[in-house]
């Protein structure tokens, strides 16, 4: 990874609260596929409720789905520049968690600033947001692959046959943001059931994503 991962983080907090400042009670309201029961506020919420668990050490059931609700919901009707405020007043605790203890942190926020931008229909995010990522968790979520899969100058896995996607649409799938039909597009049979929830951060998912044009008309 480029830079530290508080760097990431802080970086990606930057392009996640330029573009939430610019986005209308429409927009703020549109529905995320990557994850369906939250709109795009419910995003902000979640991510400002889980930095100031962390600064605070309310922690019981992280990551889980319960301790994520809990603070979803604490949220749900505080005003939007409330929580954008309460990500800032964070942002250094978080830096310094993010270096001295766990990747998650600028993981989580760079995966869920893709998810906005694909829900909102903004293409692709800076590769400085996600690339980094990708870069880091690659290794770890593709080791001993039965097929060869290249992104760019970089490849992974072994085997005869090899599939060639954009670093971004890998990216996208690593963190299970791509359902199973859509991995399976890439015309890989080597790549069965196990092998796809293997590469998968969390797990495999059965609903189809929205992916970026630019994206689509490359791989």
């Amino acid at each position: 990874m480029t830079g530290t991962a508080g760097q990431l983080y802080g970086d990606c907090l930057d392009a996640l609260t330029g573009l939430v400042a610019t986005l209308d009670d429409q927009q703020l309201r549109t529905r995320v596929p990557a994850t369906p029961r939250w709109d795009v506020r419910t995003v902000v919420a979640h991510l400002a409720g889980g930095s100031s668990d962390l600064a605070s050490g309310r922690t019981d059931g992280a990551p889980g789905p319960n301790w994520t609700a809990r603070h979803v919901a604490e949220r749900s009707a505080i005003p939007l520049p409330h929580l954008i405020d309460e990500l800032r007043s964070h942002q250094g605790q978080m830096a310094v968690i993010a270096d001295t203890t766990t990747p998650s942190l600028p993981w989580d926020i760079s995966v869920h600033l893709s998810d906005l931008y694909e829900a909102l229909g903004l293409g692709e995010p800076d590769e400085s947001s996600w690339l980094p990522v990708l870069e880091a968790a690659s290794d770890r979520l593709l080791s001993g692959l039965p097929v060869r899969i290249q992104a760019g100058a970089a490849a992974w896995g072994a085997g005869p046959e090899i599939v060639e996607l954009s670093a971004y649409e890998l990216y996208r799938s690593l963190f299970s943001r791509r359902s199973r039909a859509q991995m399976r597009a890439w015309g890989a049979p080597q790549l069965d059931d196990e092998a796809l929830a293997a590469m998968c951060a969390f797990g495999p998912r059965e609903d189809d994503q929205p992916v970026p044009s630019s994206v689509a008309s490359s791989t």
